[in-house]
């Protein structure tokens, strides 16, 4: 018998603890300060990112005096990329592993025939003109 109530009076407190009422919600006070504690710190991060921009001279992080001008792929992970570099013009050629200077130029100047002439066509205009033909019927 004694253990019985000895059983009963262990029990106690947890018939104790779930016969309290129920906590009462999250009041919106709550919500209103996580809200504004969360547009504090969104405000602080765009405030860090626009001053390190004005300090940096609008430059981008990491881009220095660097500035690529163009590229092509010549396979999945093969390019030829033109970077300049202060007064030059530096044609790279990247492929995994290795970064290599192909050819050194001065700034804007390109050699004979290095851009397209007027005769050449953007890919989207010659497909037009061929699916624009008149059909032999």
């Amino acid at each position: 018998m004694s253990r019985i109530f000895s059983a009963l009076f262990l029990l106690f407190p947890i018939a104790a603890q779930a016969s309290e009422a129920a906590p009462a919600g999250v009041s919106a006070g709550t919500y209103v300060q996580a809200g504004l504690a969360l547009a504090l710190i969104v405000g602080l991060l765009g405030a860090t990112a626009w001053l390190a921009r004005k300090v940096s001279g609008g430059k981008g992080f990491g881009q220095g005096g660097l500035k690529v001008i163009g590229g092509v792929a010549l396979g999945p992970r093969e390019r030829i990329v033109l970077v300049e570099v202060g007064d030059d013009w530096l044609v790279v050629g990247i492929v995994p592993g290795q970064i290599r200077t192909l050819h050194r130029l001065e700034k804007g100047k390109l050699p004979d025939g290095a851009l397209p002439t007027g005769s050449d066509k953007p890919f989207a205009q010659w497909l037009q003109s061929v699916t624009q033909r008149p059909s032999h019927d």
